[in-house]
């Protein structure tokens, strides 16, 4: 287990572990506790109560949080042809033809934050799937990643925006973003409803028993603040 520095120590000293606060009280705190010297970012960790090995209890899906991350988000569309022209026009930070896929191959180029692709491109995207899928970064028409070339416009400005791909591991949590620790305190509240959201509305419908386990909120340098589950407002 990785030893945790005084700084850390000293926040932790400010929690009660074992209390569950509610969730508007602890953002004001995660915002007191993001003390470091860069901008730290504020995160919601879920334990769920899916079983991962079975395939229909896959939690997937994406999120348009209604004040961004707080960063620049760099865009790469697998695209060719018009389509490629399309992208460019919309805003695309990179069009991705067979050279870029050969340097994302080859090279480990990973030089962006998200990923689109035309269903046409699929099959040349599919050989990056080993590089690709375990950064996140895989396009997937579940997550709304494979889109139609006259949706490339949209697909990328939601990008740029804000929205954010979410997935649940193999111990069934999830680690999902909700913006900067500079944010107001409101805009984290608010994004982190939309992300409250977002992931009841795609529970699955063989779930027996609790579907959110258990909610925590934390930054990049501080320990994590466990949230009551009552006071988060119903979709």
């Amino acid at each position: 287990m990785a030893r945790h520095g005084k700084r850390y120590l000293a926040l932790e000293q400010q929690l009660d572990r074992q209390k569950y606060y509610p969730l508007a009280d602890a953002v004001t705190m995660i915002k007191g506790m993001a003390n470091a010297k860069f901008d730290e970012t504020v995160e919601l960790h879920f334990h769920l109560g899916i079983d991962p090995r079975h395939s229909d209890q896959q939690v997937r899906s994406t999120v348009l949080l209604p004040h961004g991350l707080g960063k620049t988000v760099r865009v790469l569309v697998f695209a060719e042809g018009e389509d490629a022209r399309s992208a460019e026009a919309a805003g695309a930070d990179i069009v991705a033809d067979d050279e870029v896929i050969r340097r994302i191959q080859n090279e480990n180029f990973l030089d962006f934050d998200a990923t689109l692709a035309v269903p046409s491109m699929m099959p040349k995207v599919g050989r990056l799937g080993r590089i690709l899928g375990t950064r996140g970064l895989m396009p997937n028409p579940k997550a709304g990643t494979v889109v139609q070339p006259g949706d490339l416009g949209h697909a990328i400005q939601e990008l740029k925006a804000g929205r954010v791909e979410f997935r649940n591991d193999k111990t069934a949590n999830l680690h999902i973003p909700v913006g900067k620790a500079s944010f107001q305190t409101k805009q984290i509240l608010e994004n982190a409803q939309a992300i409250f959201d977002a992931v009841n509305r795609v529970k699955p419908s063989g779930i027996k028993g609790l579907y959110v386990r258990r909610a925590v909120l934390t930054s990049t340098m501080a320990p994590g603040i466990r949230i009551d589950l009552t006071t988060v407002s119903a979709s």
